[in-house]
């Protein structure tokens, strides 16, 4: 971890870099923004830890937990909720064992987010597994493409 720390710390410095830039270099090399790193950036710059989390919390691109080897994400907007979106999410929960309250599995293997609206109305629902989009997503074919990762 140290030495994926120190490698970050000298691209910000080389490339003049900001906050933002920083904290998406920490999410792309850990899978989300782990507290001690945040914490040991913050000391090596001797920027505020509420700095880096004031970013982190406003922009969705970034992780405060570790998410799942596979990402599911959902849309919720309103011609995926009217064609059955929370339906396809409450039978994914099920079948991945995510308790309520949780987005990612106890065994790290499923991350499933839900989204506002991903812009592909006319195909709603739609349901986006690792960054492949799926329209007109059926209970039944969600569980098929859920089994062939598994």
């Amino acid at each position: 971890m140290q030495d994926i720390r120190e490698k970050i710390l000298e691209a910000y410095h080389e490339n003049e870099g900001n906050v933002i830039s920083l904290l998406q270099d920490i999410e792309e090399s850990f899978g989300y923004l782990p507290q001690d790193a945040i914490d040991w950036f913050s000391e090596q710059l001797d920027i505020p830890p509420s700095r880096f989390y004031g970013i982190a919390t406003f922009y969705a691109q970034f992780h405060l937990k570790p998410r799942g080897e596979n990402i599911i994400t959902a849309c919720c907007g309103t011609a995926c909720h009217v064609k059955g979106s929370e339906r396809l999410i409450n039978s994914l929960m099920r079948e991945l064992h995510i308790p309520s309250g949780e987005d990612t599995s106890e065994d790290k293997k499923f991350t499933v987010e839900k989204v506002n609206c991903v812009g592909a109305c006319s195909i709603a629902p739609v349901v986006i597994i690792n960054k492949e989009v799926h329209g007109k997503m059926t209970a039944d074919r969600l569980m098929k493409e859920i089994r062939k990762i598994k």
